[in-house]
């Protein structure tokens, strides 16, 4: 009854409400400021707060701090550091290295991007495995129309625990700044021209078979929660390879996220 009471207005309910589960919504029940009750609805949705966060928002009256402080971007700093331990769902989607030994390369074997991308979508199912919970295939070379020009996004996925559309762009060698760029843009593009009223923002991926710790620190990427770099490895690395391998990439993971990183030390 109260959830009627305080959401009658359904073009409000269709764009937010689906976004959010169950625990969002009891949480947003307590605030009895429709200002504010409308407020953190839409903030748990456009910066994908998870249940935890909201929570912890309206009981430290987030919402009113910021009103009345003429420091709005240190209150922002500090609640997003008291609440990055609660926001690692999303983070631990993204794995790295992606070992994709199944897609039939040899390390000798000189490849193409294309054969990449058929090889992973002839082996669409172990790829899904390997990329972890919640993907769902969307589409190959994705056709994007603006008004000056004509894009193809290299592999597009739904995540469903996310409730957001994942773009993978396909690179051979070390990443480059030139590539973070092209994600960045593909992202915010599909953002503007695809995603639907109950999806939340896209994730975009940079797949390619060398990091590089200069654009995890300096780019774009850097304290980015919607751009990410992961390293594939198309052998089965020795059991020490692997775990040599996982750890520099979660030094890597740390560098483009500090703020997670200084919670860890926490």
């Amino acid at each position: 009854m109260r959830f009627y009471q305080y959401f009658p207005d359904e073009q409000i309910v269709n764009a937010c409400v689906h976004n959010l589960n169950w625990t969002h919504i009891r949480s947003l029940l307590r605030v009895s400021d429709e200002n504010a009750r409308y407020w953190y609805m839409k903030e748990a949705v456009d910066e994908n707060w998870s249940s935890r966060t909201l929570d912890r928002n309206i009981s430290t009256q987030y919402y009113y701090r910021l009103l009345q402080t003429p420091k709005k971007a240190a209150v922002i700093e500090e609640m997003k550091q008291k609440t990055a331990q609660f926001q690692k769902n999303q983070f631990e989607l993204i794995k790295s290295p992606v070992v994709a030994e199944f897609l039939g390369f040899k390390n000798e074997d000189t490849y193409l991007e294309g054969d990449l991308e058929s090889a992973i979508l002839s082996h669409i199912r172990d790829f899904l495995m390997e990329l972890g919970r919640g993907f769902a295939f969307v589409a190959r070379q994705q056709h994007i129309v603006t008004e000056t020009s004509d894009y193809y996004l290299d592999l597009v996925f739904y995540n469903i625990e996310l409730k957001c559309y994942v773009l993978i762009d396909l690179k051979m060698g070390r990443i480059t700044h030139q590539d973070v760029g092209q994600i960045d843009m593909y992202v915010r593009m599909y953002d503007d021209l695809k995603r639907g009223q109950g999806d939340n923002p896209t994730i975009g991926i940079l797949l390619c078979s060398e990091t590089d710790e200069d654009i995890a620190r300096y780019s774009v990427l850097h304290d980015n929660d919607r751009l990410f770099m992961s390293k594939y490895l198309t052998y089965l690395p020795t059991k020490e390879q692997l775990k040599a391998e996982i750890d520099r990439q979660k030094e890597i993971f740390f560098m483009q996220h500090s703020t997670l990183q200084m919670n860890e030390k926490e």
